[in-house]
């Protein structure tokens, strides 16, 4: 089965689907005319825009579990055929300092964000080197480039998830996917993050997240002659880690 959308293109994985960037990256990708393969632990399913004849499944999985992600993987394309565009948005917001992080939790952390990522290409990333086409987007973090007391958990996780994902682009890129890495250096601007993260901040603060959707699609976009492995994104206001890592 070969299914293509509504422009020609075939379908994008996003794992994981959910409110905010989740849902972001599905409104954009979506309105390109991507069919949309949403996966998430609940299985949640994405209204949409009804009119443009795309195709969207939801699945549910545990994206740190292997089994569980490669059997949702290949169901998607079952129902929706080749899959063109990975989105690797999976992480688990594991924070805390040594004394407050398990062992359990710790490898709950690395699971979701880089071994998921690895189930992910290993199955996908041969089909796209095979048809000399196709493109890995991985959602990462400022916590992939330094650490700090309260991300014990989450910046080994990331970290682990930038170096991969560079490491398939290596692998990958010479075959014609592009693999590129989204460094989000800030706050992306939710419902929840607004109430419980930083409640009294401006807008101007926050990350759009439908902002950094677009971003992936220009990515995903990219000619080949000039492609970006990874891009930082932040707001105006946000201080610059990169090379100088700003404490």
């Amino acid at each position: 089965m070969d299914r293509l959308g509504t422009k020609g293109l075939g379908a994008v994985t996003l794992c994981t689907f959910g409110p905010g960037l989740g849902a972001a990256y599905a409104e954009v990708f979506q309105n390109d005319g991507y069919d949309l393969a949403l996966l998430s632990r609940s299985g949640a399913e994405f209204e949409g825009n009804k009119d443009n004849n795309t195709s969207m499944k939801a699945y549910a999985c545990d994206a740190g579990n292997p089994e569980s992600l490669r059997d949702a993987l290949m169901s998607a394309q079952s129902d929706l055929g080749k899959i063109d565009v990975v989105i690797y948005n999976a992480d688990l917001a594991q924070f805390g300092t040594l004394d407050d992080v398990s062992e359990v939790e710790f490898e709950q952390s690395w699971r979701v964000g880089a071994s998921g990522l690895f189930t992910s290409a290993k199955l996908l990333g041969p089909q796209m080197a095979e048809r000399g086409s196709g493109a890995i987007i991985v959602s990462g973090a400022t916590a992939s480039l330094r650490g700090n007391v309260w991300t014990t958990a989450f910046a080994p996780s990331k970290s682990a998830q930038r170096v991969l994902a560079n490491a398939l682009a290596k692998q990958l890129g010479p075959k014609g996917v592009h693999v590129a890495y989204l460094v989000i250096d800030g706050v992306i601007d939710t419902a929840e993050t607004r109430t419980n993260f930083a409640p009294n901040e401006p807008d101007e603060f926050f990350i759009n997240p439908m902002h950094i959707a677009e971003t992936a699609l220009m990515l995903v976009k990219q000619d080949k002659s000039a492609w970006t492995f990874e891009l930082d994104i932040r707001p105006f206001g946000e201080k610059m880690v990169g090379k100088l890592l700003v404490p």
